[in-house]
């Protein structure tokens, strides 16, 4: 009779911890993660850099930024050698547009 005892006992535990992994996402649902790729995937260089622009136009210091989606790269105007806008003459803060310095072709490195 000990014998018929142990293995019923283990297949009701077994059972038990099954239903305990089965029924556990019910419970306590994992969190949801809606993670998307990011925004504007860009890479922005360190420090600042005199930027030239292709056809001569301008020469300003300023921020490079590599567009990784398309390989463009951008420069951003600082007006100044620091690492953000700066414009004394006027009391709100400035807004840099950027201008086209190049391209990297990222597509060539599949070939």
């Amino acid at each position: 009779m000990q014998l018929d005892i142990v293995p019923r006992f283990t297949l009701v535990m077994i059972a038990i911890f099954l239903a305990m992994i089965a029924f556990r996402p019910v419970v306590t649902p994992p969190p949801v993660q809606a993670q998307s790729a990011n925004a504007h995937p860009f890479y922005i260089e360190p420090g600042y850099q005199m930027l030239r622009a292709p056809d001569g136009s301008r020469q300003v210091y300023g921020k490079v930024v590599i567009d990784l989606r398309n390989g463009k790269i951008w420069g951003f105007p600082t007006l100044a050698d620091q690492p953000y806008p700066v414009d004394n003459l006027n009391k709100t803060p400035p807004t840099s547009h950027p201008f086209v310095l190049g391209n990297f072709a990222f597509a060539d490195t599949e070939k």
